[in-house]
């Protein structure tokens, strides 16, 4: 039997009350699938049910075949090993004894001779060099995605079911999960917002508060196909609000024509040239017609009104996240940061960086890349006087934000806008609601408290109080797609590229980073002075 998964009449609730689905039917069969949706619509949900670690309120989810789960990060214990998320531990120590000649018989008949060949083979798939005896705990939770996908390549699953494999990977870890997934020839559910990963796919499903709908072809045949969908979106509504004007406009016309009628009868029955029955007649004609026509008049009425909510909904869920922001008016020529000969760490004797020097003039926008562990969170601590240089000198000479990944310039006890207005003390209710409204926190969505936010909720909160009103000449932003949805990232980009004020940016996200017009790349190598590339890119 072909694997597969089926969800049939599926119904979930938040613990909240939220429903997340009603009645939603969906199937996968043995492709590459991306599962692609806003923050909050339940992909993440959607794949517990799938693995059964989540019961559905109504209907059934069938599996056929196997399934191997990734989850976002991989939990470890500090005495956990590489061998032990293989689940190998056991046959490995009989391998190990066999080649000290102390094996029994019984286990030299069933020692699988070519594992460790097998898991080299798997590790390399994900681009990890670490042997199966290495801690988990001395792995960054990048190389720890990387084991963790590279264990369930080994077990060859029917399906692999992954939940933002590519978080939190640096460039090479990104390069390896995008060849692994392109060479995958069984099933595989893929939540995620990378668009270089969902390029490799078969198919895009989406999520909307709707329900789900399937687009074959990868990220590119989707956007396109969204695109056709938003331009016919926008057609159905001009159309509708056009009938809602005409519906009132005939409305209007058959009520003065009405009362033409009555004024004219009044006229006619003053001159006393009617009979008095004849009157009363043409008075309840008069007033049934009347009666007659506002019910009709309100019927039409309500339903161009009920097809302009229906299309008004649809652009809702279509319309990508619009952002625009006010000018820094950062002159060109201005020096906002200087770095020179910079060296600084944590440990002694350990430096991170190492005789860095580097400036940023005018609105440049530089890229900080290099692998995980080189230094890029150090020198941003550094640039924000958080780390201090052991050697050398940091000079910033402007005003800048810095939003890190974790969003820590906002009060979690507080809500987003009064957030805002701490952030920006000028800043008027109606400004702030306006900017926060550009980042979909509308009307009471505003005040929700930054505790009760998700990741990607969060970063947008971020953003809207630091580009919402008065952007800082210098913006410093520590992978800030990390738990964006796609949606919000193409609306960051489209922010981006309207800020005229000066960047540096964490980021593994090549899509994103082309996107906002990065100019120069500080590529930095962990100890060693960085490398900087000046072309324009």
């Amino acid at each position: 039997m072909p694997a597969s998964i089926t969800l049939s009449q599926i119904s979930w609730s938040a613990p909240d009350g939220r429903p997340l689905f009603s009645n939603l039917d969906l199937s996968f069969g043995a492709e590459r699938t991306g599962l692609v949706g806003r923050n909050g619509v339940g992909k993440t949900t959607l794949l517990k049910l799938v693995s059964g670690e989540l019961q559905p309120h109504s209907g059934t989810v069938s599996v056929s075949g196997s399934l191997g789960v990734l989850r976002q990060s991989v939990q470890v214990t500090s005495d956990e090993t590489v061998a032990d998320l293989f689940g190998v531990t056991d046959a490995l120590a009989v391998l190990h004894r066999a080649e000290a000649g102390e094996a029994t018989a019984d286990e030299l008949a069933s020692a699988d001779w070519m594992l460790e060949a097998r898991i080299a083979a798997a590790l390399n798939r994900t681009g990890l060099d670490a042997p199966p005896g290495t801690p988990l705990a001395a792995l960054s939770g990048g190389r720890r995605t990387r084991a963790g996908l590279a264990a369930l390549v080994f077990t060859e699953p029917d399906f692999l079911l992954l939940d933002e494999p590519t978080n939190n990977l640096d460039r090479q870890g990104r390069d390896a999960v995008i060849a692994l997934m392109s060479g995958w020839r069984a099933g595989a559910v893929i939540v995620s917002h990378d668009r270089e990963l969902l390029e490799s796919v078969d198919a895009i499903v989406e999520l909307t508060s709707l329900g789900a709908t399937r687009y074959g072809g990868n990220w590119s045949h989707y956007r396109e196909r969204k695109a056709l969908e938003l331009a016919a979106a926008r057609h159905d509504l001009t159309e509708t609000e056009k009938r809602m004007a005409e519906v009132a406009r005939k409305a209007q016309a058959t009520v003065e024509r009405q009362a033409q009628r009555d004024s004219t009868g009044r006229k006619m029955a003053a001159k006393g040239g009617i009979p008095r029955i004849m009157l009363g007649g043409m008075k309840e004609r008069s007033e049934t017609t009347g009666g007659d026509n506002a019910r009709l008049a309100e019927r039409r009425r309500a339903q161009a009104m009920d097809e302009a909510r229906a299309a008004r909904e649809k652009i809702e869920i279509l319309q990508p996240l619009s952002v625009t922001l006010p000018p820094t008016g950062l002159p060109t020529s201005k020096i906002v940061l200087k770095m020179d000969g910079v060296t600084s760490g944590y440990q002694p004797d350990d430096p991170v960086i190492c005789n860095l020097s580097f400036d940023v003039t005018g609105p440049e926008r530089i890229a900080v890349t290099g692998r995980n562990g080189a230094g890029k969170t150090t020198l941003l601590a550094l640039v924000t006087g958080e780390l201090k240089p052991w050697a050398g000198t940091v000079s910033v000479m402007t005003a800048f934000s810095m939003l890190d990944q974790k969003v820590s310039l906002l009060d979690p006890s507080a809500s987003i806008r009064d957030n805002f207005r701490r952030i920006n003390p000028l800043a008027d209710e109606n400004t702030c609601r306006a900017a926060l409204a550009r980042f979909m926190f509308r009307a009471d969505a505003a005040l929700q408290a930054v505790s009760t936010l998700s990741g990607g909720q969060l970063l947008r909160a971020g953003l809207a109080c630091v580009l919402g009103s008065a952007p800082p000449p210098l913006l410093i932003l520590d992978e800030p797609t990390n738990h964006l949805d796609i949606d919000s990232i193409a609306a960051v980009e489209a922010g981006l590229r309207a800020y005229d004020g000066a960047m540096l940016v964490v980021s593994h996200d090549e899509t994103f980073l082309q996107s906002i017009g990065i100019t120069r790349r500080l590529e930095l190598a962990g100890g060693r002075p960085g490398r900087i590339n000046q072309d324009e890119l």
